[in-house]
C-alpha cells in the first residue's frame, strides 16, 4: 500500500492554539507510521513551507481550532493549493464560525434554537450599559453571552443582572467585534459527533455534567483533567437517543459539513436545543470526541483513518 504524504497543521494564531497543539500532538501520535508520512506544520509560521511542499503533499489534516484554522481561512489555502484536507470545506467552516449564521440556518431547517440577540462592539462610553439594558428588555434574564466567533468558551459567561450583562459585553468584545446574547436555558448538556460526507452517521451522544466550580461547560472544565463528568454511553432513553442523533446529523446537513462534525445540545422543557457546530472538534486525550469515537467501537487511529478516507473521497 502506498504511503500516503500527510500535512498535520496544528497551533495558529487563535485564541485556541494551545488546544489545538494539543489536539495535533494527539493526532501525531495516533497516526499510523505504517500508513503515513506525516510532516508538521504550524500555519502561525509554517505558512510558506506548506505552500512549498504542497505539490509532494497528497492530503492536509487541520487540528486547528478557532479564527485562521477553523473558519475557512486555512482551508481556502488548501483549496488554492489543490490540496484534498480532512474536515468541512470553506463555506460550512466559515458558516459554523459565525454563530448568529449558523442559528439563521439552524431555524430554516427547522432546529430548535434558544431566543437570541446582538450587540455590535463600540468604545463609545455608555454604550455597553445601554446595550445590556436593551438585550435584557427584549431578551429577560438570565443570559448567555459569547463572542460571535470564538469557540472552546472563550469570553463566555453567564449573567444574571444588567449590571453583570454589560461586564460580559465588554468582556466579549475584546474577542470579536460582535457580542451574541442567548436566553439561558437551564438543563442538561449533550454533544454529538457525526461522521460521514453524502451519508452523515451520528455517534453515541455525550453528557457533559461541569464540576463544582464551574457555573457551565467553561474553559477549564473542557482541557482540565477532572474538572467535569463526560458520560458516554449515557442514560438517554431510546426516543431521546434517537431525536438528538437526528437533530446532530440535520445541524450537520444544515451547514454543509464534510467529513466530521459536533454539535452540542441543552435539553430543556423536554427539547433538545441546539447551541453550535463544531468543524474542527478537539481531538486531545481530554476532547468530547475521542469518547464518542471509542462508544462508536473504533479505535482512535481508525478514526483518523475514516477522517482520511473521507477528506479524498469525490465529492
Amino acid at each position: 500500500m502506498k504511503m500516503l504524504r500527510l500535512a498535520l497543521l496544528a497551533g495558529g494564531a487563535s485564541s485556541e492554539r494551545e488546544v489545538s497543539l494539543a489536539s495535533g500532538r494527539e493526532v501525531l501520535a495516533n497516526l499510523d507510521p505504517g500508513r503515513y508520512e506525516t510532516r508538521v506544520y504550524d500555519p502561525a509560521m509554517d505558512l510558506a513551507r506548506l505552500v512549498a511542499d504542497a505539490p509532494g503533499l497528497d492530503v492536509a489534516f487541520p487540528a486547528l481550532h478557532g479564527r485562521l484554522g477553523e473558519d475557512g481561512s486555512v482551508q481556502g489555502l488548501l483549496e488554492l493549493l489543490g490540496l484534498p484536507y480532512v474536515g468541512s470545506g470553506i463555506f460550512a467552516s466559515a458558516l459554523a464560525m459565525d454563530k448568529r449564521a449558523s442559528k439563521e440556518f439552524y431555524r430554516l431547517r427547522g432546529l430548535p434554537v434558544a431566543p437570541d440577540g446582538y450587540a455590535e462592539r463600540s468604545r463609545a462610553p455608555g454604550v455597553a450599559v445601554s446595550e445590556a439594558a436593551r438585550l435584557a428588555a427584549g431578551l429577560g434574564l438570565p443570559l448567555v453571552v459569547k463572542p460571535l466567533d470564538h469557540g472552546s468558551s472563550v469570553g463566555m459567561a453567564i449573567v444574571r443582572s444588567a449590571e453583570e450583562l454589560a461586564a460580559a459585553l465588554e468582556s466579549a468584545w475584546e474577542c470579536s467585534t460582535v457580542a451574541m446574547a442567548e436566553r439561558f436555558l437551564a438543563g442538561r448538556e449533550y454533544t454529538v459527533a457525526v461522521m460521514g460526507n453524502r451519508e452523515p452517521a451520528a455517534m453515541p451522544p455525550v453528557e457533559i455534567i461541569p464540576g463544582p466550580g464551574h457555573p457551565f461547560f467553561d474553559y477549564s472544565a473542557k482541557y482540565s483533567e477532572g474538572e467535569c463528568r463526560e458520560i458516554c454511553p449515557c442514560d438517554l432513553d431510546p426516543e431521546e437517543d434517537r431525536e438528538v442523533r437526528r437533530l446532530a446529523v440535520l445541524a450537520h446537513r444544515a451547514l454543509g459539513c464534510r467529513g466530521f462534525s459536533r454539535t452540542d445540545f441543552i435539553l430543556a422543557g423536554g427539547i433538545f436545543h441546539v447551541l453550535e457546530t463544531n468543524t474542527l472538534p478537539g481531538l486531545t486525550a481530554q476532547s468530547l470526541l475521542p469518547k464518542a469515537v471509542r462508544a462508536h467501537g473504533l479505535s482512535f487511529p481508525e478514526f483518523l483513518d475514516r477522517l482520511v478516507e473521507l477528506a479524498l473521497e469525490p465529492d
